[in-house]
């Protein structure tokens, strides 16, 4: 199989395209360089004279708080740049992967979202600009798999993980908030999840994260702990202590059963996941 990935300079980018090499399947691997997503033109060169089976679409903008700001560049890369890749997915007969956020939901309650919950209320311009994206995939796509994700972690480019381990060493202590709940999502478990996805057909929107909730603040202290950083203080605050420009979500709890509905695995506890990572990147 022939796969085309997106953002492959991003932490799951980076991922996907080991997976996919892992497994023998052909990558062609695009970056902003390769392939400027916004320009539709390019967009269908690439895609078309790539000749793949399907696209793992990886690229976006994700500076949540900077995104409220520039408001016209998130939509131009998150909104037109996935109906870009829709359009040639569609005109190809061929799949697609978009990888979408906790952010299209309104946050509220503690109950679990469900992948096909029609209470979308984005609270933000990156949660809209991703919902629109998704809405794309699913008006143009017809082998399409829209799946979202939380809380991200991976070997490449910055993270939670690594801004709580430097901070840590600087600092000695960090606050971090409690009130808001999720699951990480570490990207070495979740590419095999979406190559998983790229070899079936069992298309729709899912949600995937490694299992388990937890707040910012028990993903912390569950970082030094393992990182053998005890020392470190932390202190639990209201998420009222930092105020952002771009609202977030208190209540992230994402239902995972779909995934087992059809067929495929759910990721490990997130605990382990953040075991593996450290043992990775503290070698």
């Amino acid at each position: 199989m022939r796969v085309l990935v997106t953002g492959v300079n991003g932490q799951l980018g980076y991922d996907v395209v080991l997976e996919l090499e892992r497994r023998g399947h052909a990558v062609i691997a695009t970056d902003a360089n390769q392939m400027d997503i916004t320009k539709m033109e390019q967009v269908r060169s690439v895609i078309t004279n790539a000749k793949v089976d399907g696209v793992i679409h990886c690229a976006a903008y994700t500076a949540v708080d900077a995104a409220e700001e520039n408001q016209e560049l998130c939509s131009k890369v998150n909104t037109e740049g996935t109906r870009n890749i829709a359009t040639m997915c569609n005109e190809l007969d061929i799949k697609m992967v978009y990888i979408s956020t906790d952010y299209v939901f309104n946050g509220q309650g503690t109950e679990h979202w469900h992948p096909d919950e029609s209470q979308i209320a984005p609270l933000n311009i990156y949660g809209q600009t991703k919902y629109e994206g998704e809405q794309a995939v699913q008006e143009l796509v017809k082998k399409f798999y829209i799946v979202r994700i939380a809380w991200v972690f991976g070997i490449n480019g910055n993270n939670f993980i690594k801004t709580m381990l430097r901070l840590g060493k600087e600092r000695g202590a960090v606050s971090v908030v409690s009130d808001q709940f999720g699951s990480p999502t570490y990207t070495y478990d979740l590419a095999p999840l979406l190559v998983d996805m790229m070899e079936t057909e069992n298309y729709g929107v899912y949600h995937a994260t490694n299992e388990g909730i937890c707040s910012w603040y028990d993903f912390a202290c569950e970082i030094f702990n393992q990182a053998g950083m005890d020392t470190v203080t932390v202190t639990p605050v209201d998420s009222s202590t930092f105020p952002v420009k771009a609202k977030r979500p208190n209540n992230s709890r994402m239902s995972k059963d779909k995934l087992e509905e059809n067929g495929y695995q759910r990721l490990p506890v997130w605990q382990d996941a953040v075991g593996r990572y450290l043992q990775e990147i503290m070698l």
